[in-house]
C-alpha cells in the first residue's frame, strides 16, 4: 500500500466498496467519500491513514473489488 497512490475517482469507488464491506455509517468509509469529494491533500491524507487502520482482510477486500 505505500507504493499505492490512489486518485480521486479511485477514492471515491473505494469508499463505495468499504460501504458495501464494512457499512455506510463506518467512520473510515465516511472519510474516504469525505476525502474523494473534497480532493484537498490535508482530506486524503487522513483518509490514506485511516484506510491503513482497517483489517487487512478488509483492506485487501476492498481493494479487490476495486479490480485491477
Amino acid at each position: 500500500m505505500d507504493e499505492l497512490k490512489i486518485d480521486r475517482e479511485a477514492m471515491g469507488r473505494l469508499a463505495n466498496a468499504l460501504a458495501f464491506i464494512c457499512g455506510a455509517d463506518d467512520p473510515t468509509t465516511i472519510i474516504l467519500k469525505s476525502a474523494a469529494e473534497s480532493g484537498t491533500d490535508q482530506d486524503i491524507a487522513k483518509a490514506r491513514k485511516a484506510f491503513l487502520r482497517l483489517k487487512p482482510g478488509e483492506r485487501r477486500a476492498a481493494l479487490t473489488m476495486l479490480g485491477d
